[in-house]
Formats: structure tokens, sequence, C-alpha cells
């Protein structure tokens, strides 16, 4: 269960304060909509999934969803062997996953940036870290220090904390490799190098901060719309000192080192229709209803621009 959120701001005081979102179509109810819709991917879509599904079941009760959060990595088989229509994502789609599908269809799965998120570092509320650069990170997560680490950090000590810390072995918690928050983490904070074996691979991102919230001697990486009270989210840097915290603005700008895009991937043939139900809830995901569910789970909403762009690859004007 998720608690408040980082990310705070609602939907439409966001929009008037960054100037976001502000012709995103609002959306219409349609007639003759009913079937099945099922969504198999990623855990850190799970909830914004939910939500998009529990409207759009309200709105079209006889439309049957379902929505399954195993991890990134379960969405591009589920896609390619047909079980699912809707494969949220935390990571682009990697080649050998789009390979698969296209072997099997003739052409590859569409991408859709559907909202945008942050991967935060999370500490006990009582940790005084100041921050943590990526030098830092590999030194702390990484077996292979490959993004400019000499030394591999075990305790807080090592990053200047004096007693009661500087006694004080680490303890790290992170998503497990099925994850697209996993492999991000890795590639961009980690310089694609591995994984200490302590670190504690946890299920889902939830679970990740309500570990480091558990324990005072704890570091962990999640979502930052996963933020709870017992936890404190640290700043981060690429190099030296010059922290940057995960704010909207910052998020927003790229400024924010580990900020990225949210995907749902869906099999559209070039040449054919979306069927009813599947086009009309793509419809619900870009419009004002649908990015505000979006604003309501933690993460930020995507312009009316780029909704648009979205919205015309699957072939709706």
């Amino acid at each position: 269960m998720k608690f408040s959120r980082l990310l705070i701001l609602s939907f439409f005081s966001l929009q008037a304060s960054l100037g976001y979102g502000q012709t995103l179509a609002n959306y219409q109810k349609t007639s003759g909509i009913a079937g099945s819709l099922l969504s198999v991917g990623s855990d850190t879509l799970a909830g914004m999934m939910t939500l998009w599904v529990e409207e759009f079941n309200r709105l079209y009760p006889n439309v049957n969803a379902q929505v399954q959060a195993s991890g990134s990595s379960t969405a591009p088989p589920a896609l390619t062997e047909g079980t699912a229509q809707f494969g949220p994502m935390s990571r682009p789609m990697r080649n050998r996953e789009m390979e698969a599908f296209e072997r099997t269809y003739g052409y590859k799965p569409t991408e859709l940036r559907v909202a945008i998120d942050a991967i935060g570092l999370f500490v006990h509320r009582d940790n005084p870290i100041e921050g943590l650069n990526f030098t830092q990170l590999d030194s702390i997560f990484s077996s292979t220090l490959r993004c400019g680490a000499s030394q591999s950090v075990e305790n807080w000590s090592q990053l200047g904390l004096s007693f009661p810390w500087a006694k004080r072995r680490m303890q790290l918690f992170g998503r497990n490799s099925v994850s697209g928050t996993y492999g991000y983490f890795k590639q961009h904070a980690l310089c694609s190098g591995d994984f200490k074996a302590n670190v504690n691979e946890q299920p889902g991102s939830a679970s990740v901060v309500q570990a480091v919230a558990s324990s005072i001697n704890t570091l962990g990486y999640s979502g930052v719309g996963y933020r709870v009270s017992g936890v404190r989210l640290i700043p981060i840097a690429r190099q030296g000192s010059d922290y940057v915290y995960p704010t909207h603005d910052n998020i927003l700008s790229g400024r924010y080192p580990l900020s990225r895009y949210l995907y749902v991937y869906i099999n559209k043939h070039p040449s054919h229709p979306l069927t009813p139900v599947e086009r009309e809830f793509i419809r619900f995901i870009f419009s004002q209803q649908g990015q505000a569910l979006v604003s309501k789970d933690g993460y930020l909403p995507i312009s009316a621009e780029l909704a648009e762009q979205e919205l015309i690859k699957v072939g709706i004007q």
C-alpha cells in the first residue's frame, strides 16, 4: 500500500504552476464499449494502472479489466504471447524483447509514454547523510566499480558520518531483477555494473521503502512516489556535492539525474485499428481524467503536446 507522496500537488494546481497539461482533452464517454482488458508488467505502474482500470470500469461496467504486476520484464513476453493487451514498463523495452515480438508479428510493439517518474535514494529518517553522488552509489551498491569508485563502501563511517553511525554497517535494499527500476538503476547509477550480493532484493517498490524505514542503518532505491513517514529522501549528484532533490521542476527538466518516463506497450498492427475497448482505454489514459490519476498516484503527468504525439502513434486524433 502506498502512503502520502513526495509529489503532493494536485493535478490541476500542477497544471497552473508549470503550465503543464493545460489542453489535455476531457474524456467523453462513448457507447457500446465492452470486452476484456489485461495488463501484465511493471510493479512501479501497478497503482497507476489499477486507478485507470477502476475508473474506466466505472465508466464502462461491461468491461472486465485486470492488472497483474510482477515486474517490467514480464510485459514483453505477455504481449508477444498474446496473453495481455497492455504491457506497462518502467524502462524502455530492450532490443532482444523487441526482436522476439517482431519475429512473432512482423512489426514492433508500440511504445506509449504515459507518465514521468524518478528513482529516489531513501535512508532512515534519523540518518544525517547530506546526499550521495554516482561514484558513492557505485561504491555502495556495485561489486564491479565502473562509475569511478576506487574502493567498496561497507559502512557509514566511510562516508564521513561520526558516532553513533561510524561502526554501523550498511543494510542495502533494492528491486529484484525482473524490475525495470532495477535495470534503470543498474544502467544509470552503476554504469551497468553488477550489484553486490548483499543488496536485499524486494519484489515491490513499496516493500523497499518500508524495509528502509524498519532499521536505522539502511539505504535503498525505489520510485520517489513510494515515500513513507519513516524514511528520508536524499538528494543526489552526478559528481561532487552539487546535490539535486527530485522536485517537480528538477524531474521535468531532467536536472535530477535519475528521472525517467514510464511506458505502456501495446500490440498495434500498423494497418489495423485498435479494438474499441483498447482505443477508449488509451484515450482515457491521455485525457485530463487519466493524467489526474497519474498525479494522484504520486507521479508527474505528461504534457498535452506529448499526449497528442502518443495518440497519433495508435491512430487516435
